[in-house]
């Protein structure tokens, strides 16, 4: 098994399950992935705020047997920023009318209802998904900022397969529905409660490394791997080089959750050029989290805000304390500040001192902190955070897809492995499905996880394939 991010440690849970001999590789020095959680001193932080909810029933059984106590009901709270007015999420009329005012509110709807008449011909982009859902107006004025400020591109580069995953099930008519209290079923976006370990989300994976170590299956730390040898149709070995020194092991299979990128680039002898070329062409969006300690009682409720001004780099901020109290130090609060970049741009590279400095005025400005209150601070950067969805990646990921499928005993799983923007339960199944596949040359279609429809009737199947196998020691 190659990583052990959420993918790759349910993977080896599951072969653990199964009796099978198995060793993961990670290339970092901890567990979890971009899940993991980030110690500094006497606080926690989560990268990227990983709120723990499914709709497949025996992921949440599997999470709560992992963790029993440790794994806390938490109260979802967040709100947007967006012309100079905090909006509750999920929308309120008292906010929507104080915010955009009674012109402004009825131009949108008056948008929107133009929208239904007239849609797009055709939703290839983000910008055409969300203009036939909520309208131009809101798109222009609240969608398309925040997302060019989140991808670094346009809407109208952005693919909308991105949008039908992040926002699937919620629309204008959804959110005026839930404002008047008429609506019965509740999007996925509208989540109002989730579970989440008391000691940040790497609790949950470090104890899953634990379980699958019990199960006689090592998981190797700071060994990343540099070659997965094959003979054109089966994996024969995988090199890995703890400490820097090649270490080569003979497989009988691979389960990656690598970056799909790294994968195809690790190939020896290597994959044909028009591959490589697709491989090259996947692009990620990285970000860097910025830690704030302030001395006193935390400054706001929220689990998060999400800052859609277009004057703040910023584009959320968390509260960490929010998530689980156990992750502060009592009597402080500590805010996290996420800026997306990429690796190499001005922010990325950016002294961390003045990247602390334009944090606390960014901050400061929307009247969320009291610059003489901030005791301290850190900057974490996250590369390969987020595989983006561009105008090449489907014809790339068709590529690479075609190629790997030619092989007999190579299964990729969770969102590095496949390009995709997975939830932690999404990457979670993925990597079930692709064990299952391996192991007992099952069909199952790992590529399909991750739609509203799916979602419910993967929900069921789970309980048919695996029963009580998964979620119980």
């Amino acid at each position: 098994m190659i990583g052990a991010g959420p993918a790759g440690l349910t993977a080896a849970y599951v072969l653990g399950r199964r009796g099978e001999n198995a060793v993961v590789f990670e290339a970092g020095d901890t567990v979890g992935g971009i899940a993991k959680t980030v110690i500094w001193e006497d606080y926690r932080f989560d990268l990227g705020g990983h709120r723990f909810f499914t709709k497949l029933a025996p992921i949440q059984r599997l999470w709560e047997s992992v963790l029993g106590e440790e794994f806390l009901l938490r109260p979802r709270l967040s709100r947007i920023y967006f012309h100079g007015s905090f909006f509750a999420y999920p929308l309120q009329a008292r906010d929507v009318l104080r915010g955009l005012g009674p012109l402004e509110s009825t131009r949108c709807a008056v948008s929107y209802i133009w929208s239904r008449i007239r849609p797009p011909a055709q939703e290839v982009t983000f910008e055409d998904w969300v203009v036939a859902r909520f309208g131009r107006r809101l798109y222009a004025n609240f969608f398309g900022p925040y997302t060019e400020k989140v991808w670094g591109i346009p809407g109208t580069e952005l693919r909308a397969e991105w949008a039908a995953q992040r926002i699937k099930g919620f629309s204008f008519g959804h959110a005026v529905r839930n404002i008047l209290g008429l609506e019965r079923k509740q999007a996925t976006t509208l989540i109002e409660e989730f579970h989440y370990p008391r000691l940040g989300p790497g609790q949950m994976w470090e104890v899953f490394a634990e379980r699958v170590e019990e199960m006689e299956i090592p998981v190797r730390l700071r060994s990343p791997v540099q070659s997965i040898v094959h003979d054109g149709s089966r994996v024969t070995a995988v090199v890995a080089a703890p400490n820097g020194k090649p270490e080569p092991l003979l497989v009988d299979g691979v389960l990656s959750s690598m970056a799909l990128s790294d994968l195809i680039l690790c190939l020896d002898p290597p994959a044909p050029p028009e591959v490589v070329e697709a491989a090259e062409n996947l692009r990620y969006r990285d970000f860097c989290l910025v830690a704030l300690v302030i001395d006193g009682p935390e400054p706001f409720p929220d689990n998060w805000i999400y800052l859609h001004d277009p004057g703040i780099r910023a584009g959320r901020v968390q509260n960490f304390g929010a998530w689980s109290p156990d992750m502060v130090v009592p009597g402080t609060t500590c805010l996290g500040a996420e800026y997306f970049c990429s690796e190499g741009d001005d922010i990325w590279t950016m002294d961390e001192e003045k990247l602390l400095a334009l944090t606390v005025a960014d901050l400061a400005r929307i009247g969320l902190v009291d610059p003489k209150r901030v005791r301290d601070g850190v900057r974490i950067r996250v590369p390969r955070a987020y595989p983006i969805y561009d105008e090449s990646y489907a014809s790339a990921l068709s590529l690479i897809r075609g190629y790997l499928s030619s092989f007999t005993n190579l299964v990729t799983c969770g969102r590095n492995g496949m390009h995709r923007y997975n939830n932690q339960d999404h990457s979670m199944w993925t990597a079930v499905l692709a064990t299952m596949n391996l192991l007992d040359g099952s069909h199952h279609d790992v590529w399909n996880v991750n739609t509203e429809l799916e979602y419910h009737e993967e929900g069921a199947m789970v309980d048919d394939l695996l029963g009580a196998e998964i979620g119980a020691r």
